[in-house]
């Protein structure tokens, strides 16, 4: 029950004090713990490396560093870190609030979408290759070794160690004195 109340107390303060856009980053090594297969999939990548393969005159140009590092100044973190399409984890990272995902995003962590991705994989940016949205994912896919991971260990769950319900699933059950009805 007490765990229920922090829950919901950590979505309203979030919310309420409109933090969720407030957030900092705490570096690619504070996820992997407990995204092993994402993490180690994200460090083998171009992104982990994308500061790296410019010139050093490039590296300090504003317009490259926009895509290659755009965390580097603000947030201390040079390339493109899991929180620069996930959003600073200052506030989604404790593993409570992880395990249930719409707290989660309500704490801002983001869903990237191709529109975020276009934002410095586009027309004007230096590559000479088109930018093909459905096969780059595919190519950096960090996350079906860990779903495929979760899930065959969650097919062992036994009862008592049953998984807490999400947030909404939670609200959906309260008397209506306790939560406002929204038509």
């Amino acid at each position: 029950m007490a765990s229920t109340f922090l829950r919901v107390g950590i979505a309203v303060s979030v919310c309420a004090s409109g933090v969720a856009g407030a957030y900092d980053f705490l570096g690619p090594d504070s996820c992997q713990s407990c995204h092993v297969e994402a993490y180690t999939a994200w460090k083998a990548s171009p992104h982990a490396r994308a500061k790296d393969v410019l010139s050093p005159t490039q590296q300090r140009d504003a317009r490259c560093l926009s895509c290659h590092s755009p965390n580097d100044v603000d947030q201390k973190q040079a390339g493109v870190t899991c929180e620069s399409c996930h959003g600073g984890g200052q506030y989604y990272s404790p593993r409570y609030v992880m395990k249930d995902a719409e707290l989660a995003r309500l704490a801002g962590l983001v869903d990237p979408t191709e529109k975020a991705c276009r934002a410095c994989h586009d027309a004007s940016s230096p590559s000479l290759k088109p930018f093909d949205f459905a096969a780059k994912l595919k190519a950096m896919d960090h996350w079906s070794a860990e779903r495929a991971r979760r899930k065959s260990s969650s097919a062992s769950v036994t009862p008592e160690k049953a998984p807490v319900r999400s947030f909404a699933q939670w609200l959906r059950h309260q008397p209506p004195s306790l939560v406002r009805q929204t038509p």
